[in-house]
């Protein structure tokens, strides 16, 4: 998880990136393929090789390691190669024992929602699929910098922060005081601010004995003010105040933990942006894979995977889950990370575990440990309370007897930072399918969640009634009955297949950055292509490129742009997937989607995988007819002309000012009206004096008179409202009836308007 991102960053600074995996998952060798790193097909170091990056996982012994030292390659530890990019460049480093991935990845989120193009290394792999990793502009970069194996001393940060610290990594640091001195050294080479949570005494401390960089606050009655009000479902709500602009923030997360995670964020963005601060921007975070992450939701039954393998991280976690189903038992499947982090925290393991009504031990993952005495499964198990219901699972057929006659409702959490995610997507295919017969596994039902289920593989996730707005870049707008991100062509196939066999109504969703779902939601079942097998973006012979219809618009500019492929610069910074942009032909600075497109790979609505020529399609003003009833899975573009790669970035650089100067960063769906022919909506809604109209959350920008924005907490009805007054003024003071240009979803716009 560490190495893949950082992988990708390289490759992006234009290296030559080579790779080799021991145990090598699928999700993450699709996800490297997409960004051109390839892997070696054997351990054999090439001769081409400069520079070796290993993981400390990997022993002195490992063959690839004895390799590089007999062919004199210079080795490099994943931090030493971190540090030495980081040195090039302005570095935010997120350091810490708890969360650093999730406040990495939403300062990155807050950062890339308001504009600010700087370069980031993540540690894990965002929940949405979206790239771990940037090398964005050049003077910044954020990155989370990992004390564990001790190369935080190679970094020297112009701007750290450290939401806390606990004493973990027994292996390196043999008191609690050796990891503290590493930390003030780290505060001793920061060049500018430290970052710090308020009434932090450890931090504090270490603050006061280490003099030389400024110390900021975050927290409640801190300089940067801040605490959580509420929780509604996923949903937060901050206060903010201090050297925050006062409001209330919403941020896509749950716990406590998370909302100083979210503060401490935002803190750092509020410094780097400044005015151009929106507080919402994480209103919309996708989350973390293995972070919290809900896998199942359904009759009664939530699962959550979390990567919690401290006593420090877990007791938040389990309070969370807590918060979030109060009334449910909660039942945690906790895998042990390594054996002298088992031997050292055993007890405290066993107190914060015992907040759950039972636990399921795993055996130890050993990462690249040899077992400690004290430090196996069984000596945690006997630091249990006599009485408490916890137990051992060995074998998957273990935890399948040993969670075989669960209540419902329940909540079932796998926690642990080793191979957890296979046990828990064990256990969610097995209680999805529900076999009759299967081990402690109940007859099912007649349903339609179980038609769609049993058409796909236990890699493909289906949820339901599940929330929509918060993936919609308005961020309004109800539930689905059915949600699904099929892992593989064959799952999406069976999905369709089955949507039909049920009478469902199907809808693909892109990045919904067109599209208003309405607060009633939507009865069918919503697909999103988000895995990898949906995202490559691979160049052709010439000047021909293909690209995944749930890729990026944005990562297929930029991809074309590193090749000299010419023609997609008028689309950088278009919130779009290649499906959503084929969908409604997208337009941008005069220039069409469809303009570059060779060829369409479509399923028709018989469930049949087709090539369409762009000849043979029949396209319009933001519309391609055919894919209202196909749904797009690729597509093979050709470009206008070729071009030397930092003259199509320059470009690419310009057009994306004009749309930053000409369009509102709050949350929005783009323009909402369709141009009238020979005229703009926009113009005609500036002359009837609308900008800045607001019916509850939902405002006419400003900036952008076609852009209606969500000022916090706007619901479909509010946007509906302000389009009826729109189209009525327009009407009457210009004779032109504006079209809707964003999608509704969840009824038609002649049922609405």
């Amino acid at each position: 998880m560490g190495m893949a991102p950082l992988a990708i960053y390289l490759k992006e600074r234009g290296l030559e990136v080579l790779g080799w995996d021991d145990h090598p998952s699928q999700r993450v060798c699709e996800l490297l393929k997409k960004h051109g790193v390839r892997f070696i097909k054997s351990a054999q170091m090439p001769p081409e090789a400069a520079r070796m990056v290993y993981s400390t996982a990997l022993g002195a012994d490992h063959e690839l390691r004895a390799q590089a030292r007999d062919m004199g390659i210079l080795q490099l530890r994943r931090g030493e190669m971190l540090a030495a990019q980081a040195s090039q460049r302005k570095l935010v480093a997120v350091a810490g024992s708890h969360g650093k991935t999730t406040t990495t990845g939403m300062l990155v989120h807050a950062l890339r929602r308001m504009g600010f193009d700087a370069g980031y290394i993540l540690g894990g792999l965002f929940a949405d699929n979206s790239s771990p990793a940037s090398a964005g502009g050049e003077e910044w970069l954020v990155a989370e910098v990992d004390e564990s194996d001790g190369t935080i001393e190679h970094f020297s940060p112009e701007i750290t922060i450290v939401p806390n610290l606990d004493w973990d990594h027994a292996d390196r640091y043999r008191s609690v005081g050796e990891i503290e001195a590493a930390f003030g050294r780290l505060f001793r080479r920061t060049r500018g601010l430290v970052f710090l949570p308020g009434g932090d005494a450890v931090l504090q401390r270490l603050a006061e004995e280490n003099p030389g960089p400024e110390y900021m606050h975050f927290g409640p009655g801190c300089e940067f003010d801040g605490e959580l009000l509420r929780q509604e479902g996923t949903l937060q709500t901050l206060r903010l105040g201090g050297a925050f602009p006062a409001c209330e923030a919403q941020v896509r997360a749950i716990g406590e933990f998370n909302a100083a995670n979210a503060i401490a964020a935002l803190a750092v963005a509020r410094h780097l942006l400044g005015e151009a601060f929106d507080h919402n921007s994480l209103k919309d975070f996708s989350g973390i894979r293995r972070r919290q992450m809900r896998l199942l939701q359904r009759g009664g039954l939530d699962v959550y995977q979390d990567y919690a393998h401290h006593p420090s991280e877990i007791s938040p976690l389990l309070r969370a889950l807590r918060q979030a189903h109060p009334d449910r038992p909660l039942v945690t499947v906790f895998q042990p990370h390594r054996y002298s982090r088992t031997a050292q925290f055993k007890a405290d393991f066993a107190k914060v575990l015992g907040a759950s009504d039972r636990v399921v031990l795993l055996d130890v993952y050993a990462a690249s440990e040899r077992p400690v005495a004290g430090g196996l499964s069984t000596d945690l198990l006997a630091q249990f309370k006599a009485g408490f219901p916890v137990e051992l699972a060995a074998t998957k057929a273990d935890l399948a007897a040993a969670l075989s006659t669960l209540p419902r409702p329940c909540v079932v959490a796998f926690v642990g930072a080793g191979d957890i995610e296979e046990w828990a997507d064990f256990y969610v295919e097995r209680v999805s399918r529900k076999k009759s017969g299967a081990a402690g596994i109940e007859t099912p039902q007649p349903s339609t969640y179980e038609l769609l289920r049993s058409r796909v593989s236990g890699a493909t996730p289906i949820l339901e009634n599940e929330p929509l707005g918060r993936r919609t870049t308005m961020g309004v707008g109800g539930p689905a009955r059915f949600y699904a991100e099929p892992a593989t062509m064959n799952d999406l196939l069976g999905l369709l297949a089955g949507a039909r066999e049920a009478g469902l109504e199907t809808f693909v969703l892109g990045r919904g950055s067109n599209l208003l779902v309405l607060d009633s939601g939507f009865p069918g079942l919503v697909i999103r292509l988000n895995s990898e097998a949906f995202s490559s973006i691979e160049r052709l012979d010439g000047n021909r490129i293909s690209a995944g219809a749930g890729a990026r618009l944005k990562q297929l500019c930029s991809e074309a742009a590193r090749q000299g492929i010419s023609g997609f610069e008028p689309f950088e910074g278009i919130p779009a997937t290649v499906g959503g942009a084929l969908r409604m032909n997208a337009g941008a600075m005069g220039a069409w989607m469809f303009e570059l497109v060779e060829s369409v790979d479509l399923i028709t609505p018989e469930g049949t995988l087709e090539t369409r020529s762009a000849e043979s399609l029949h396209i319009s003003y933001r519309e391609c007819a055919e894919l209202k009833e196909c749904v797009a899975v690729s597509a093979v573009f050709r470009a206008k002309a070729l071009d030397e790669p930092e003259l199509i970035r320059k470009r690419m650089d310009e057009f994306a000012a004009s749309r930053k100067a000409s369009q509102p960063r709050e949350p929005s769906a783009g323009c909402v009206f369709k141009n009238p022919e020979g005229d703009y909506a926009g113009r005609l809604i500036d002359m009837a004096a609308l900008k800045g109209l607001r019916v509850g959350g939902a405002e006419v920008s400003e900036i952008h008179g076609n852009f209606i924005i969500n000022r916090g907490g706007a619901t479909s009805e509010d946007v509906l409202a302000l389009v009826r007054k729109i189209r009525g003024t327009v009407g009457k003071r210009s004779g032109v009836e504006l079209s809707p240009e964003v999608m509704v979803l969840g009824s038609k716009w002649e049922d609405v308007l």
